[in-house]
């Protein structure tokens, strides 16, 4: 899949969080023009060929005033969560994305009530499960993967009718340096191995688990942006290329921290009548996806593993320690008295 050296003019909407500010260093870093559309509430690093669009998403006359008449050569969408949201973009009036694509997740497939992991593009086709009760975190990740599926929709439906390149990039959790000022899931589980207290571990580890390092995400950015076959498909899935149980994964992580961590195997059971299944593990329950990127891998991009990126990953967390916990870790003494309650 050949690229094209030259310059294009890059338009990401939201340059704040992890992978869209790997994204921004990747396409500034090869010489592109970046334009960061954002509500402006972090402060990006200055750089001569960065430009600063300060808009609400959510409003289409702020999106309007911002966008209208504009035109890119390539768009990376990181704040489209329903179909409204991409309805909204392409409506602004005379605006160019450029090749578009909408980054989606591996949520699609945890929706449906078909199929089994690690998922393939096709799946996101099975029927979807019914909607949990309001207000449960079931709930709330069924919303988000819902949402996704709409904006995955409307991507094909509004940029099919424009003409316009376009491709829903799933992927799974995100691996990278600067997680420790987004989700901070990674560091949830480091700040635990550091308290020298039992880190406890849902069913032992045994679950399996799929990630994908941010950097590998912004270079299928980057050659999505230049190539010259662009891949004939509605959606593409992107994750590292081998699995891990989580305690396989968490292992890996200490090791490369230098850490001695206290792994208790604990049941589901155990966890939820402690009521903290739902904060003290990240990684773990039938909400973190497992796309399969056999489909891309096949097209050329490439991705690396964790033994590849975790070294610089949790270095970069221990590094600077993020200014505030992950929130489970407000759950910390509850998971210490359920270990000390059952032996552990």
């Amino acid at each position: 899949m050949a690229t094209s050296p030259r310059s294009l003019k890059i338009l990401l909407l939201g340059g704040s969080g992890l992978l869209s500010g790997a994204a921004r260093k990747a396409f500034l870093s090869a010489g592109h023009e970046v334009t960061v559309l954002s509500r402006g509430l972090r402060e990006l690093p200055p750089h001569g060929r960065l430009r600063l669009l300060k808009a609400d998403r959510r409003d289409a006359g702020s999106l309007a005033a911002a966008l209208r008449g504009q035109r890119f050569d390539f768009t990376a969408d990181f704040l489209a969560y329903d179909g409204a949201d991409v309805e909204r973009l392409l409506s602004v009036p005379g605006f160019a994305p450029g090749r578009l694509v909408m980054i989606s997740s591996g949520q699609v497939y945890l929706v449906t009530t078909g199929g089994r992991p690690p998922y393939r593009e096709a799946d996101s086709a099975a029927a979807v499960m019914p909607e949990p009760a309001q207000g449960t975190r079931d709930w709330r990740e069924w919303s988000y993967g819902m949402g996704k599926r709409a904006a995955e929709a409307a991507l094909a439906r509004e940029a099919g009718a424009r003409g316009l390149p376009a491709l829903a990039l799933r992927l799974p959790v995100v691996q990278g340096e600067e997680d420790g000022f987004n989700s901070r899931r990674l560091w949830a589980w480091l700040e635990r191995m550091r308290d020298g207290g039992p880190v406890l571990l849902p069913d032992g580890g045994a679950q399996v688990v799929r990630f994908v390092y941010a950097d590998d995400a912004a270079r299928a950015l980057l050659r999505l942006a230049g190539t010259e076959a662009w891949p004939a498909l509605p959606a593409l899935n992107l994750a590292q290329p081998g699995e891990s149980t989580l305690l396989e994964f968490l292992r890996l992580a200490a090791a490369c921290g230098g850490l001695s961590p206290k792994f208790v195997p604990v049941s589901a059971a155990d966890l939820a009548a402690a009521g903290v299944s739902e904060t003290c593990a990240p990684y773990w329950g039938r909400w973190c996806s497992r796309p399969d990127p056999a489909a891309a891998l096949a097209l050329g991009f490439t991705a690396r593993s964790p033994r590849e990126y975790l070294p610089a990953v949790v270095s970069a967390h221990l590094a600077a320690p993020p200014p505030v916990s992950h929130e489970g870790y407000a759950g910390r003494a509850a998971e210490l008295a359920l270990a000390k309650k059952l032996g552990l």
